[in-house]
């Protein structure tokens, strides 16, 4: 097992598509802190699921590829039916961010008591992004804040921990990456309480090849703005 050590009751949750090149460096890493780690695996064609399961983490799996908020979701009703985690953390597959990072976010989360706790590259590091994805994330957010009424300043940002409270609230079902979105717009009309942390993101060529492109982006827009209008 891992060292949990005062986070044991910490479940870290890591959707995982095609990442066969990065997730036994980012299971390991998880577990040197975190005892719990479950990758859910979105119907890769590679031999992720295998290598994850080897490096220690449980894996559950998509038999077809479904989209991160699907896994996301998948992950969530695992460890409410599995497990008596009371904090959830969702971590990306592509070694972007840092394990040290989140062990601050779940000492956040306890000492302010808050159901939900964000992670803003912005105001804290970003490695190598490129300038046009700086533009597009920073218009996501600006769309979020006013269609959600937070005020945050990253919102697709893959590393986020929430309480059990939280997971029963929240009910993921925009399965490609305007999930984010949805989650953020799901915490106010919840009674969710928030707050969020500095971190860094180390954008690699692998991360940024992987990551959402710019036409994804838009996509983004367009799918959480059709929502509206069908909930208006």
């Amino acid at each position: 097992m891992g060292n949990g050590g005062s986070y044991d009751d910490v479940c870290v949750i890591v959707p995982v598509y095609n990442e066969a090149t990065t997730i036994a460096d980012v299971v390991v890493s998880l577990r040197a802190r975190f005892a719990d780690v479950v990758c859910v695996d979105d119907g890769s064609s590679d031999e992720s699921a295998a290598i994850a399961r080897a490096a220690g983490a449980t894996v559950v799996r998509h038999a077809i590829n479904q989209g991160q908020g699907a896994a996301l979701q998948t992950g969530f009703d695992h460890v409410l039916r599995n497990t008596d985690a009371t904090y959830v953390v969702t971590f990306d597959a592509d070694g972007q961010h840092v394990v040290e990072d989140a062990v601050r976010m779940v000492d956040t989360a306890r000492a302010e008591g808050v159901d939900v706790v964000l992670a803003s590259r912005f105001t804290g590091t970003s490695t190598e992004m490129p300038a046009v994805r700086r533009l597009v994330l920073k218009a996501g957010t600006g769309f979020t804040r006013w269609s959600a009424k937070l005020e945050v300043t990253d919102t697709h940002n893959g590393l986020r921990v929430l309480n059990r409270t939280a997971l029963r609230r929240i009910r993921l079902t925009m399965p490609r990456m305007a999930y984010a979105s949805e989650l953020l717009s799901a915490i106010v009309p919840n009674g969710l309480s928030y707050t969020e942390v500095s971190t860094t993101v180390n954008y690699t060529e692998y991360s940024r090849a992987k990551g959402q492109t710019n036409l994804n982006a838009v996509n983004i827009l367009f799918d959480l703005a059709v929502r509206r209008m069908r909930a208006s």
